[in-house]
């Protein structure tokens, strides 16, 4: 049977008025559920479920996963803040508990671009159900939580009290307000954790483009020595040349590289380090 795209909305208990708009993938619909493992695939600042590479990735994957629109993006209602990353978290929590009661499923691996990496390195680290998991993809995830604003923002801040960010998401104009406080909550969110509070039995895959002008990719070096001295857990860093935060133009590349790290861990063949696989016709 091939594989099923369904559409799920999920009732948000702590917001009523919205709810969390969904996609969930089956690789075997017509196989029970209970206990079967899941991906959860997170997406990052102002990008919805099926941007960049994670529909993509969706699709080929060889496990049943599910991407969501977190609260105030494309799909799913309410109003986006920039610093409300706590609010992403009640979200993903929302989102985890419904897929567990109504479909049994355990989620095992979670795949996270930048906001939603931070995100992802939370909910791994502070909940029973992430601890569980066996498996992170960190995509261009921020460790230095210093201000994203620029002169633009200050300039802004400090002639209306507010700045407004013309974006487009899902090929749609979206006007998004980030406010002086949304950048202080921003700012203050702690990803130190990571250090000794993230499970020492998940393996992570950390992938970063050497050409990201929104987060350094030296913060994918933090995470990397932040995370391999775990055991058995595992961390291997893959940093692609002339790419930048969101993969521009490399999109079908970031799902190769996980896909080929996700089937060596399934044969047990990781160890921590850089990931070097295909990277020799390349030189």
């Amino acid at each position: 049977m091939t594989q099923l795209s369904t559409k799920l909305s999920i009732p948000h208990q702590a917001a009523p008025e919205l709810s969390i708009v969904g996609v969930l993938e089956q690789v075997a619909p017509d196989q029970p559920t209970s206990g079967r493992k899941l991906a959860l695939i997170l997406h990052g600042t102002l990008g919805h479920k099926d941007y960049l590479f994670l529909k993509r990735l969706a699709l080929r994957l060889p496990i049943d996963s599910f991407r969501f629109d977190f609260r105030g993006n494309h799909e799913t209602g309410g109003t986006w803040k920039q610093g409300a990353i706590h609010e992403d978290i009640e979200d993903l929590l929302l989102v985890v508990e419904h897929l567990k009661k109504t479909y049994g499923y355990v989620v095992d691996l979670v795949v996270g671009h930048s906001r939603g990496s931070i995100v992802g390195f939370h909910w791994i680290s502070h909940y029973p159900d992430g601890r569980s998991v066996s498996a992170f993809v960190n995509a261009s995830g921020r460790y230095r939580m210093q201000s994203p604003a620029g002169q633009v923002w200050k300039s802004s801040f400090n002639a209306k009290g507010y700045h407004e960010w013309q974006v487009t998401v899902a090929r749609k104009a979206v006007t998004a307000r980030i406010h002086p406080t949304d950048v202080e909550q921003f700012v203050s969110w702690d990803t130190s954790f990571v250090w000794d509070k993230f499970p020492s039995t998940v393996d992570v895959f950390t992938l970063h483009g050497l050409s990201d002008n929104t987060v350094p990719p030296y913060d994918a070096v933090i995470y990397a020595r932040a995370l391999s001295s775990r055991t058995p857990g595992t961390h291997t860093l893959h940093l692609m040349e002339d790419a930048d935060h969101n993969f521009t133009g490399r999109q079908d590349e970031v799902v190769d590289v996980i896909l080929d790290w996700w089937e060596t861990r399934s044969r047990g063949g990781l160890t921590s380090g850089l990931w070097l696989q295909g990277i020799r016709g390349k030189l």
